[in-house]
């Protein structure tokens, strides 16, 4: 029997996250040395939920009150390998590539400071991500102002010359 659940991600606001799966105890460290080593100084907090031995959620990161949020909400989530990387004044693009290009990294689910709900299916023996509801659903098609708008965002922020 197989129950499904949402689970949303509670985190402040301005807050990206990063959800994933991985397969190996190793993850936290490997997902540690690949985010300092690609943003210097780089504030970050990272769950990892165990599913095999004993269970339990590793946790890595470089500011204190970012791992409680990543393992505060790992508990929630209890997904066997899944993972959740919180970053404060980073973006997902700055280090998507590089958790991509960890050996044990098998998915990402979505990179994202939308509200998120994540569709969970729970058996007996343990639980599993299905996807996620990443934000809100589209309003309409965008017009000149809203494309003007947008090329607007991107070069204030430093992503376009």
């Amino acid at each position: 029997m197989v129950e499904l659940k949402t689970i949303k991600i509670k985190k402040p606001e301005e807050l990206n996250f990063i959800l994933g799966q991985a397969h190996f105890i190793k993850t936290v460290e490997d997902i540690y040395e690949a985010l300092v080593s690609i943003v210097p100084g780089i504030k970050f907090g990272l769950a990892f939920c165990e599913s095999s031995g004993k269970c339990l959620i590793r946790s890595e990161g470089t500011d204190e009150g970012l791992k409680k949020i990543a393992v505060e909400n790992a508990q929630e989530l209890a997904a066997g390998h899944s993972f959740i990387l919180f970053l404060k004044d980073c973006y997902p693009i700055n280090v998507l590539n590089a958790l991509k290009n960890i050996p044990e990294v098998c998915s990402i689910y979505c990179a994202t400071a939308n509200s998120v709900e994540v569709i969970i299916a729970e058996t007996e023996q343990g639980r599993g991500i299905l996807g996620v509801i990443d934000g809100l659903k589209p309003k309409g098609v965008e017009g000149p102002e809203d494309i003007a708008w947008r090329k607007d965002l991107l070069r204030k922020i430093g992503y376009k010359l």
